[in-house]
């Protein structure tokens, strides 16, 4: 698994994912649940991997 993240990429994903987990905290009901799918940009920033960039042949890792 080559990484094909970034760091202003990780950044980004890290503030958005915590955006979207906070969601359950601030909503009430079954929707609240919506915000755990702030967990699939966090762990793409913490792997540094993101499948749908390889699907797209994409890379934002200026390390190659």
């Amino acid at each position: 698994m080559q990484k094909n993240v970034g760091s202003t990429d990780k950044v980004i994903r890290w503030i958005i994912g915590l955006i979207l987990l906070s969601l359950l905290f601030f909503l009430e009901g079954g929707v609240r649940y919506i915000g755990l799918i702030g967990l699939i940009p966090i762990l793409t920033a913490i792997f540094g991997f993101c499948p749908l960039y390889t699907l797209f042949k994409l890379n934002t890792n200026k390390q190659e």
